[in-house]
């Protein structure tokens, strides 16, 4: 219902879009990128490579029709030497999807996890495997491994409260999980299961990460609303920032800062291990916030999904230069980078 004049899309290239839809009255286009026009034919220039979602709804005396478009935007200058690839659920549609960072690259599915709903996911980058929290019935789920490329799915625990995260302690041969209540351990293969590691007295555990270098979990409680850290050993457990409501956080071991998703601030946040030097990155629409965040370390790029926006954005560090990676993707969660 609509076609592109443009034979390659570039950025910094207009590119001019032709409404085919018949016997409208009133136009509306999302180009996927946080810009809109009202025009009937509109021209738009992407300033990033990435892939958009564009929108149109049309109205007219015959009602209303609604049209999209993924557009693969391409960088004619960029470099195509990075072999680092995104993964992240797309809980709307129940796939684990990954995506190359080679500028203009399209999202392939890994696997497709219908009847498993999965909040959070870890890696395992020394056995190449992926852990998945399955937690679509209250007090049946579930955490289950597989290989990279989404095969060998294995169930490894069952009968959980609401696994919502889960983190890997390698050194140990142990993983943490984010269940109701709950921090659960195990062993990585679900054997000697602990299902009161930790306890959060009416809680209810939302997210979990695991600093390697200092042996720390630490733990997202989201009906007191704060975040909770302690040894890998479970002793010593304590608030370590107050106040803070959210169902996503990312331990960064090389800068030691926790970068993490706070509702009652509508934004992405960032702190120092022990919780001080709070600051806001990046603003949040809606009430969703983010539940999945990686760094590519090798650019010093932090990426989170926007649930409500339905993209994965990156940025430094410090939350500047953030920009649209890719748009489009159902719901956006857990992610980590491979």
């Amino acid at each position: 219902f609509f076609s592109i004049s443009n034979a390659e899309l570039k950025m910094d290239e207009p590119i001019q879009f032709k409404n085919e839809s018949e016997n409208g009255e009133a136009y509306s286009w999302d180009f996927g990128d946080e810009t809109k026009s009202t025009e009937s034919n509109p021209a738009k220039t992407y300033t990033k490579a990435g892939t958009y979602t564009v929108k149109l709804k049309v109205v007219g005396a015959g009602g209303t029709g609604n049209y999209s478009r993924d557009l693969t935007i391409i960088d004619p200058n960029a470099s195509t030497d990075s072999d680092k690839e995104l993964y992240f659920i797309e809980y709307g549609t129940k796939l684990i999807r990954k995506i190359s960072l080679v500028p203009g690259s399209p999202a392939e599915t890994v696997v497709n996890m219908t009847g498993k709903e999965a909040h959070g996911m870890a890696y395992d980058s020394i056995n190449k495997k992926i852990y998945y929290c399955d937690f679509q019935t209250s007090g049946s789920g579930k955490i289950l491994r597989m290989d990279a490329d989404g095969t060998n799915i294995v169930e490894l625990l069952s009968g959980l409260a609401a696994p919502y995260g889960v983190a890997i302690n390698l050194a140990e041969g142990k993983m943490y999980i984010a269940d109701g209540p709950n921090v659960s351990r195990a062993s990585l293969d679900g054997s000697s299961y602990e299902k009161t590691f930790i306890t959060v007295g009416g809680g209810a555990m939302r997210a979990i990460g695991f600093n390697r270098k200092t042996n720390m979990i630490y733990f997202y409680e989201v009906n007191d609303e704060n975040m909770h850290a302690a040894k890998s050993d479970g002793t010593g457990p304590g608030i370590v920032i107050e106040g803070a409501y959210g169902y996503g956080l990312l331990i960064d071991e090389v800068n030691n800062k926790i970068y993490y998703d706070d509702r009652n601030k509508t934004g992405l946040m960032q702190a120092n291990l022990d919780g001080t030097g709070i600051i806001k990155l990046a603003n949040f629409t809606g009430s969703r916030g983010s539940s999945g965040m990686t760094i590519d370390y090798s650019t010093n790029k932090l990426y989170w999904a926007e649930r409500n926006n339905n993209i994965i954005k990156p940025a430094n560090l410090d939350g500047t230069e953030a920009e649209t990676f890719i748009s489009g993707v159902n719901n956006p969660r857990g992610m980590f980078m491979k």
